[in-house]
């Protein structure tokens, strides 16, 4: 498979938007649709557009997944449920790393085991822990970093 990882293009913006409600239906069943909703609109609006975006590519050069970084954090990592489990998260986060260095941080809802176990597997550990989320909602997220030994 071609690896393609291309800077965010506005073009790219809805089918993005799509990956993301993709694999938030499939991943975060603890939320509500309403929440899910609520987030939806926060990531149409304007999210995808206040962070630097890295872009997976399939053959075709379609968005697979993709990596919004701030910094030295991840702030949003999505596959296309497609797309799960062929290493594609990996290594968007192999290309974060080459771009910021090994140090990164990452929040993960505490009820989103997948996404916890993933980012362990990765050498990622637990730093701390809040109630609430960004947005001020009762999901509480586990503070995680990477540091290469």
């Amino acid at each position: 498979m071609l690896d393609e990882i291309t800077p965010y293009k506005e073009s790219d913006h809805d089918l993005l938007v799509d990956i993301w409600y993709r694999a938030v239906c499939l991943t975060h069943t603890f939320l509500a649709d309403s929440d899910i909703q609520f987030y939806r609109e926060i990531v149409r609006n304007g999210a995808l557009r206040e962070v630097e975006i890295w872009v997976r590519r399939n053959e075709n050069k379609e968005p697979i997944g993709f990596i919004g970084l701030v910094g030295t954090k991840i702030e949003m990592l999505f596959v296309d449920p497609e797309y799960h489990g062929m290493g594609i998260g990996s290594r968007l986060i192999k290309h974060a790393q080459k771009l910021k260095g090994s140090t990164l941080q990452v929040d993960v809802n505490e009820q989103n085991d997948g996404a916890s176990a993933f980012y362990k597997r990765l050498g990622f550990v637990q730093i701390g822990r809040s109630e609430l989320d960004s947005s001020g909602q009762p999901f509480p997220l586990l503070h995680l970093e990477y540091r290469s030994l």
